[in-house]
């Protein structure tokens, strides 16, 4: 049974969905393809406090708060084959640096499919924790990103800040 609750962040309002104990969604306001509000759950009565909604929001806290780099949130993204390859790759990009769409397409061992990599990557349905924001065009350029492109650029500027790395 699929519930939800909504967390304020430093890049606004998060909505969480779980499903079975597992992060199944995060979508910002104004996200594109958020799914629809039916498709969320009902909102759970306990919020935040309710698992496992307390330990992403804390961990989501940590990374706002530059003190956490890897999430361990128990996760179970639904889409195709293809799309869970892509998601999973993107869990590997280290914090505070960027990959590039054929990059990562080459990683996953579909190196013609830089466009796919894109489309999988923009319908990833677990923003931040799984890091689509670390994905960038070949030339570093940042190209689109669910929550708008302010917010990568926030995401990213927050990660190089704390790591120290050069993103593009």
């Amino acid at each position: 049974m699929r519930s939800h609750t909504v967390i304020e962040s430093p890049v606004g309002p998060l909505t969480l969905v779980a499903e079975d104990d597992a992060i199944v969604g995060l979508y910002m306001s104004l996200q594109r393809h958020r799914p629809d509000d039916r498709e969320l759950g009902l909102p759970d009565p306990q919020g935040r406090r309710a698992e496992p909604f307390a330990t992403t929001a804390e961990q989501l806290d940590a990374y706002f708060a530059g003190t956490l780099s890897r999430f361990s949130v128990p996760l179970a993204p639904q889409g195709t084959g293809f799309q869970q390859r892509v998601w999973a790759a993107l869990q590997e990009i280290p914090y505070g640096r960027t990959e590039s769409y054929g990059a990562l397409a080459g990683r996953i061992g579909s190196p013609g499919a830089a466009r796919a990599v894109g489309l999988a990557n923009g319908r990833n349905p677990i923003g931040i924790v799984i890091p689509c924001h670390r994905v960038v065009g070949s030339t570093g350029s940042l190209t689109g990103y669910g929550g708008g492109l302010e917010r990568k650029r926030q995401l990213l500027e927050l990660e190089r800040a704390v790591s120290g790395a050069a993103l593009f």
